[in-house]
């Protein structure tokens, strides 16, 4: 049921959730990409695209479209990992993504990546991911953007290769890389032949997501929480058809990386109002809204919270508590989450409704 509280809310439109500080913790390097970078990486590294020109390309990686699948909808990577196989790319693509996450009002943001997709003209995997962080804190340094790497082994390769990535994302612990994933495609790929994986990153005190949910059940979901221990599930729509799982989920705490737009095109629900996200809120789950992939899906963080309100009807106060449940949901130190919630909280407050102390 949900709860009703007394509120001032001032009306809700673009520019106002625009101008929110919010997170973007489910965001993919290769799928979040500007596609007029696309364009000028493949004729510097001469890497023929589908079209040369920004429309031609939109229609040929099915931006912003409904798929058949998540695995129709991933073929458009091909074209995004193609120009990402030399480190000044990969540095070029992380800074922009963090000009881009800025301009959408994000505050903090992270940012998942497979290095196996970056092996094709010789660099090393320790070199991609310095590739990317280095990218990153220019983003950092100048517009303010923190950020963290979240490492991502694949459901479609084998388990030795997660192993190895798993390897790497320790490696750079308190250096950039916040957490390991499992992403890729989900159905016939059990995210438990990855478990060894995953023990390496608990092991090492780390942070761990899943995509789960997304393109099989809640098995799925299941085999993420208490196979592999994932700290948070990416996408996780179909966790509202076992109550009792949900409800093990929310007693938690544990996170769901909400992708509105992107659940749609994969097909993982088959309109928007069907997606659980009003249930998943009222229910009480700790939900952080995401983007998934800005370019492929065609979104950013403001769009999405637009969604939410124009399919379910949420408040300025009902946003409020979402901005603050995605900063809690970050992959950061207390120390630094906490002070970020402050400060946030304050931003938010000073933009009116119920009091973030009230809510949050």
């Amino acid at each position: 049921m949900r709860t009703i509280l007394p509120t001032n809310d001032p009306d809700v439109t673009r520019e106002l959730i625009q101008a929110m500080p919010k997170t973007d913790l489910h965001c993919h390097l290769d799928g979040s990409m500007r596609l007029s970078t696309i364009i000028d990486l493949a004729k510097e590294q001469k890497v023929e695209l589908p079209s040369m020109t920004e429309e031609g390309l939109a229609k040929a990686i099915h931006m912003g479209e409904i798929c058949e699948d998540l695995v129709d909808y991933l073929v458009a990577f091909k074209y995004t990992c193609a120009v990402l196989q030399v480190d000044w790319a990969l540095e070029r693509a992380a800074y922009e993504l963090t000009v881009d996450a800025h301009a959408d009002g994000v505050r903090y943001i992270e940012v998942r990546f497979c290095p196996e997709l970056h092996l094709g003209k010789g660099l090393d995997r320790n070199a991609i991911v310095e590739s990317v962080l280095s990218g990153l804190r220019r983003g950092r340094r100048e517009l303010g953007v923190s950020s963290g790497v979240i490492i991502c082994g694949l459901r479609n390769i084998d388990a030795p290769t997660s192993l190895r990535l798993a390897r790497l994302a320790v490696s750079f612990k308190d250096r950039g890389v916040v957490g390991f994933d499992l992403a890729g495609a989900e159905l016939h790929h059990p995210a438990k032949d990855h478990r060894e994986a995953f023990y390496l990153i608990r092991n090492n005190n780390m942070n761990c997501t899943l995509h789960a949910g997304e393109a099989d059940g809640p098995d799925s979901i299941h085999e993420a929480l208490h196979y592999c221990g994932s700290h948070r599930i990416g996408h996780g729509v179909r966790l509202v058809e076992d109550g009792s799982l949900l409800n093990y989920v929310n007693d938690r705490r544990i996170p769901i990386e909400i992708c509105l737009k992107s659940n749609l095109q994969t097909r993982a629900v088959a309109r928007l109002e069907d997606h659980p996200l009003r249930h998943y809120y009222d229910t009480g789950l700790r939900l952080a809204i995401s983007t998934d992939n800005r370019l492929i899906t065609d979104t950013t963080v403001t769009d999405e919270y637009l969604l939410a309100v124009d399919t379910f009807d949420f408040t300025f106060t009902e946003l409020k508590r979402l901005v603050i449940q995605g900063f809690k949901s970050a992959f950061l130190p207390y120390r630094h989450r906490k002070d970020l919630l402050v400060e946030v909280a304050a931003k938010l407050d000073a933009m009116g409704g119920v009091p973030v102390s009230q809510v949050g």
